[in-house]
């Protein structure tokens, strides 16, 4: 099944934080990635427990993001992280995430996510996007080459919307991370109901 994550960002949230999470959850989101990581480790366990409990209510996913000792804390199911960081955690402590990702942006990097013991990757940025001005998307050659290149499921990043939703399903990505969009959209249930049309998604 085609899933779609949400990637946090609370300076592009409209509105209050939580209100947006749980608003992205009762819709249907397959999980939430909480990538917050400005925040100190402290500021950043405060929100993910919070984050986790809106989850939990909704059966919906909660990735936590970079902080690999605050997701041991807190028992965390699944953890995503840049490669870097994941080359640092010891096999002990990558192998204690039931769920574990990282952001690739090669065909190499996938093929080391995939030796680190990863079981899920990110790859991007795919289209153009404001978060990374003045870089090329990658595209969607790109994305086919990684999709081929590992034996995991492959979610796209970087300028997914509801126009390129689909290009992505058919280039053999498992699913798409999508950040602007869900942060920033006046109605959030109308909203998914565009990305489900346009990906024809549907809800775990």
């Amino acid at each position: 099944m085609f899933k779609l994550l949400c990637v946090t960002n609370r300076r592009l949230c409209r509105g209050e934080f939580l209100q947006r999470v749980e608003a992205l959850a009762a819709a249907g989101a397959s999980g939430i990635l909480l990538r917050e990581k400005d925040l100190s480790p402290e500021a950043y366990q405060t929100l993910a427990r919070q984050v986790q409990a809106v989850c939990q209510r909704y059966g919906t996913a909660c990735i936590l993001h970079s902080f690999a000792a605050v997701a041991l804390e807190l028992q965390a199911t699944a953890f995503h992280a840049p490669l870097p960081v994941l080359r640092q955690m010891g096999e002990g402590v990558r192998s204690g995430f039931p769920i574990l990702g990282a952001s690739c942006h090669s065909v190499e990097d996938a093929r080391e996510a995939q030796t680190l013991g990863c079981s899920y990757i990110t790859a991007g940025h795919i289209f153009d996007t404001d978060s990374k001005k003045g870089l090329p998307g990658r595209g969607l050659d790109f994305l086919r080459e990684v999709c081929a290149c590992v034996d995991l499921p492959v979610y796209a990043i970087g300028g997914i919307g509801v126009e390129n939703l689909a290009a992505v399903r058919q280039a053999g990505a498992a699913g798409a991370c999508l950040m602007s969009g869900p942060m920033a959209c006046g109605d959030v249930a109308a909203y998914w109901k565009s990305l489900q049309k346009a990906g024809e998604y549907h809800a775990l």
